[in-house]
């Protein structure tokens, strides 16, 4: 429990901050063989509704809005809300709004919209299903446990290189499942990053919970100087992205 409070208010601050933008950073990337909203875009039609769960600050929403008829974007941060709506404003866009909201308990009719996205946040199968239209389709891309392993070592956290599997994968299919989708597909990716400079490696850990609390011990500091030391290389300073997608139909 004490780690969910944690994360909730990390989130909390940094939307109010940034919101979900990481677009300053300087990393290169090995071995990504998709793109979420790449994925939405290939599938979605003009007339189409579109439902984005975790929205963060809406960046990615708003870059894809000419895709679809209306994009709705949630999160259950208000500092993330906040910050949506403040991109939404510099946008010019009349087609996208942005709810506060919780996933679990989706505060629209029955088949309302004709896909939902949904990026390393959580989610209701059921309330998902619930208010796709027949035919419709789920997407969500998540973290792998294994992500940053080189990282979570550092810092004394539990991690593993090589996984197999993801439990977390695992049980997001068997959810989809249970709740009526079909055609449901899992795919995954281990990709390597190489980050250009410490600070964008210091953004990153900042903003996004990879190491809780990081920064609140003034060993941190030495502990990421080590990290860099061991793992810089001519391309940058490396670690790995391990994701999985799911796709399903209603």
């Amino acid at each position: 429990m004490k780690q969910t409070i944690h994360y909730e208010a990390f989130y909390e601050q940094i939307g109010a901050i940034n919101g979900w933008d990481f677009s300053s950073l300087q990393v290169v990337s090995e071995g990504v063989l998709w793109d979420l909203y790449t994925e939405v875009i290939r599938h979605i039609r003009p007339s189409d509704l579109l439902l984005d769960i975790g929205t963060g600050g809406g960046e990615a929403l708003l870059s894809h809005a000419e895709a679809a008829s209306l994009l709705v974007g949630i999160d259950l941060s208000h500092g993330m809300i906040q910050t949506a709506q403040r991109n939404l404003l510099a946008s010019g866009r009349f087609n996208v709004r942005f709810v506060q909201m919780n996933a679990e308990q989706l505060q629209f009719p029955d088949q309302f919209f004709n896909m939902i996205s949904c990026r390393h946040a959580p989610f209701c199968a059921s309330e998902a299903y619930r208010v796709l239209a027949d035919g419709g389709m789920f997407l969500t891309q998540q973290v792998r446990e294994n992500d940053k392993y080189n990282i979570k070592e550092a810092f004394g956290l539990e991690a593993t290189e090589d996984l197999p599997t993801s439990p977390l994968a695992e049980r997001y299919v068997n959810e989809l499942h249970e709740a009526g989708f079909r055609d449901i597909q899992l795919k995954e990716y281990n990709a390597t990053e190489y980050y250009a400079r410490p600070e964008d490696l210091l953004f990153l850990l900042t903003h996004a919970p990879i190491i809780p609390g990081f920064g609140e011990q003034v060993t941190d500091v030495q502990t990421l100087q080590r990290f860099i030391h061991q793992y810089e290389c001519d391309l940058g300073i490396r670690t790995n992205a391990a994701r999985f997608l799911i796709t399903a139909r209603k």
